[in-house]
């Protein structure tokens, strides 16, 4: 356990220094910004018991160029127990989503074997921890003008600094990659992505890997006010899962001009997205 604390550890110092240090050097050339956030999600995932989880997440991010964009997710993790494995998939500009995967059942233990119907007292402990780290890139190819929307290609790795056996993890490397469409017309701003997921393999989780996607439009309020509507997605992330879907209405804010604040309320269509969910964040830009 100590070995394992002291790799996650190193994971983590190396990842922020390495994005870090160049802002540092070139401070007056960089464009970068820090964000907590604060997500509350509540679901039963097809099991018995209702999961509450807090998804806390510390975001760097950094803009070397107009075209570029770097981003490190450290999310904090709470279940309320450990029914479902924690897993946060990509989604881009819009923001990431989280998706429960049903941890009893699925590797054999109890259950049906199906991951979709389950419960067991020995997961009914509350579990916290350091979540998985994400690392993304983003380059706008095509950059917005005239009729032609923008385009942005994304790639990213999330690392499994998170404990799989206290299920805020899969414990394995994802890898993915997608592409942002976003048009503004007048005060509209449509927008959609698809990506594709290749999930690690375990021997606890059928994991396979996914396509995720989410679509929606925006409108300019004031200049410092975007209400947001968007769905989000996806194919099942494992055997036995649901497909994935979820309605968000987020808000949009700029407070100062180096200061931003976000907001969504959520609610989950399928079995695997949560029931409801909230989040709250706060941007400083440098």
């Amino acid at each position: 356990m100590e070995n394992t604390k002291l790799i996650t550890a190193g994971c983590f110092t190396i990842l922020a220094i390495m994005l870090i240090l160049p802002l540092l050097a070139q401070a007056d050339e960089y464009k970068y910004s820090i964000g907590q956030g604060f997500e509350f999600s509540s679901g039963k995932y097809g099991t018995d018991t209702r999961t509450d989880t807090i998804f806390a997440p510390l975001t760097i991010m950094a803009s070397p160029t107009d075209r570029l964009g770097l981003s490190l997710e450290i999310p904090y993790i709470y279940q309320s127990n450990g029914n479902v494995v924690s897993s946060i998939a990509s989604g881009g500009m819009q923001g990431s989503k989280t998706t429960m995967l049903t941890a009893v059942g699925m590797n054999g233990t109890s259950g049906s074997g199906s991951g979709m119907s389950s419960s067991s007292s020995s997961t009914s402990q509350s579990e916290s921890g350091l979540g998985d780290i994400t690392l993304r890139v983003g380059y706008v190819l095509v950059p917005e003008k005239g009729s032609m929307p923008q385009i942005r290609p994304m790639a990213y790795v999330k690392f499994p600094t998170a404990d799989k056996n206290r299920s805020l993890g899969t414990g394995e490397f994802d890898e993915g990659a997608a592409v942002e469409i976003s048009k503004w017309i007048g005060n509209w701003n449509p927008f959609a992505e698809a990506g594709y997921t290749v999930q690690g393999k375990s021997a606890q989780l059928a994991l396979k890997n996914y396509i995720s996607y989410d679509a929606g439009v925006g409108y300019q309020v004031a200049d410092n006010f975007r209400p947001i509507l968007l769905v989000k997605g996806g194919t099942s992330p494992a055997d036995g899962a649901s497909s994935l879907l979820e309605v968000r209405l987020k808000l949009k804010y700029q407070a100062t001009n180096h200061t931003g604040i976000e907001g969504y309320a959520a609610k989950g269509i399928t079995t695997n997205s949560p029931d409801y969910g909230a989040g709250l964040a706060v941007f400083y830009d440098f």
